[in-house]
């Protein structure tokens, strides 16, 4: 194969018409211009140069791949453009996981930021709560964390929000009129679910549940928050969701903490090792830092108090 450094050197003698002219443009020493040459040469068994007075001349050989080698250096010139705009988050892509609450709530700020300050960016968005990306394989994965997990692989994760569970009632029932709602007292009301089976967030409910002393019994399942709260409004039941996933509630219902014990889901943030330093992924994670400090029209869950691990 032949070697790009000294293509180069072939080329600066053939534009600059001289091997001192040459090694000047190159910071070379005209000794070691004639020495790459003379490498060159013998690696692709051409005569790439005459020797012409105290100066050399080209041959037909030595022009022809000095030309051919033009298309080559100008990938290498858009290599080396590629590399510095990845290193400044110019290009390139970022993928961020996240579930329907933290979606609909923080992700169009980050989302219109990022664009805005990297144009170039392609941005793959994966709705993890039906995907079958971990919180640690996608580059940024906005996730609730499962109680008991294990640390993830791989990936370092920064606590982002400690989000409580509130009791979704309707105005005329007694619940209404507390400020909070011990959990126990809700053991023998008829619940409406609103969350996947096997998710995180249903197994932080569930085990407060258990730790109160009972398992709650749903009379109508389905699978997302807002849709569960209209059922409310009928008087089959009630839910409990998460503050970040109530949002605004319709006339008629009213919201209140559930205590005793006080359900609360972990959202943090997973961030994969290897891509940690990139610009796009360190903004990325300021811009959720301060989706989720931004004061809103309600009270907002609580900020987590540890340290990212």
């Amino acid at each position: 194969m032949v070697d790009v450094a000294k293509l180069r050197v072939l080329r600066a003698v053939v534009a600059k018409g001289s091997l001192r002219a040459a090694a000047d443009a190159l910071d070379y020493t005209p000794s070691a211009v004639s020495q790459q040459l003379a490498a060159l040469q013998r690696e692709t068994g051409l005569r790439l140069f005459d020797r012409a007075g105290r100066g050399v001349e080209p041959t037909v050989a030595g022009r022809a791949l000095a030309a051919e080698s033009e298309s080559l250096f100008g990938e290498l010139a858009r290599m080396d453009g590629l590399v510095r705009d990845l290193r400044a988050g110019r290009t390139g892509s970022l993928s961020i996981g996240y579930f329907a609450s933290a979606g609909a709530t923080w992700l169009p700020t980050v989302v219109t930021a990022l664009l805005a300050e990297f144009p170039d960016l392609r941005l793959d968005l994966r709705w993890t709560e039906v995907a079958e990306d971990g919180p640690g394989e996608l580059d940024v994965n906005v996730f609730v964390e499962h109680p008991g997990s294990e640390p993830l692989p791989g990936a370092l994760v920064h606590p982002l929000i400690d989000d409580p569970y509130l009791a979704v009632v309707r105005d005329d029932d007694p619940l209404a009129a507390l400020s909070e709602i011990p959990l126990g007292v809700l053991s023998e009301r008829a619940w409406i679910d609103n969350d996947l089976s096997q998710g995180a967030c249903r197994a932080v409910l569930l085990s407060a549940c258990a730790e109160a002393g009972f398992t709650p019994r749903f009379s109508v399942e389905m699978r997302d928050y807002r849709t569960a709260i209209p059922f409310v409004a009928s008087g089959i039941g009630i839910t409990v969701i998460p503050r970040l996933g109530i949002g605004d509630l319709p006339d008629g219902l009213r919201a209140v903490p559930v205590v005793s014990p006080r359900p609360v889901r972990r959202i943090s943030v997973a961030v994969k090792r290897s891509v940690a330093t990139h610009p796009p992924v360190m903004r990325t994670l300021a811009l959720l830092d301060a989706a989720v400090a931004a004061p809103a029209d309600r009270a907002q869950p609580e900020r987590s108090s540890t340290t990212g691990a």
